[in-house]
């Protein structure tokens, strides 16, 4: 009798760390599917950069440096593989297209062209998807994270390789978003 409740015992330890195991992997799977979320908008938006630098090509000559930024920085942004360097290059993107929409107040012709305005209504939807979906990636990133770091489950994550994953967020470069962007026409 003694050792069927044993048997019965390890039976349910066996199934419950299972669960758990289960659980996590479950976790990490919805935290790369909000990434792919992610991928999707970031395609369009990465689309939709050349044909924007293009139409502000025409208007702003003499941005060349910034239009080049946005550029390298879409460039690097299409060339990222792994979750971190995406969050790290599309930073810098977004970084760089701030900077492009703060250039393009200094153009009146250039903010009444039709193929201008409809470019940046695009984009502007695009960044706000972004926005949402980047939230819905975090929150699938930090219920991970507390998975992976909560009792019991901790010891059978640092058992199988789980790791504490990044969030999409604009950490140290935040600050600069707070600051006024300079405008030099030298």
């Amino acid at each position: 009798m003694a050792f069927i409740i044993i048997l019965i015992v390890i039976v349910l330890i066996v199934f419950w760390l299972i669960g758990i195991y289960n659980s996590l992997v479950r976790l990490r799977n919805t935290r790369q599917n909000a990434f792919a979320d992610i991928d999707v908008q970031l395609k369009q938006r990465h689309d939709l950069i050349p044909q924007l630098v293009e139409t502000v090509k025409g208007y702003a000559t003499h941005e060349r440096e910034l239009l080049m930024r946005v550029t390298q920085a879409r460039t690097a942004a299409m060339g990222a593989t792994t979750i971190d360097e995406k969050i790290k290059t599309e930073t810098q993107l977004s970084f760089a297209l701030q900077g492009l929409k703060v250039s393009v107040e200094a153009y009146p012709d250039l903010k009444a062209n039709q193929n201008f305005l409809q470019l940046q209504e695009e984009l502007s939807d695009i960044e706000n998807k972004l926005a949402a979906v980047r939230r819905y990636f975090n929150a699938a990133t930090t219920e991970y994270n507390t998975g992976i770091e909560s009792f019991p489950s901790n010891l059978i994550a640092n058992n199988f390789g789980f790791r504490r994953e990044t969030m999409f967020d604009l950490g140290t470069e935040r600050t600069n978003m707070e600051e006024p962007p300079k405008i030099s026409f030298n």
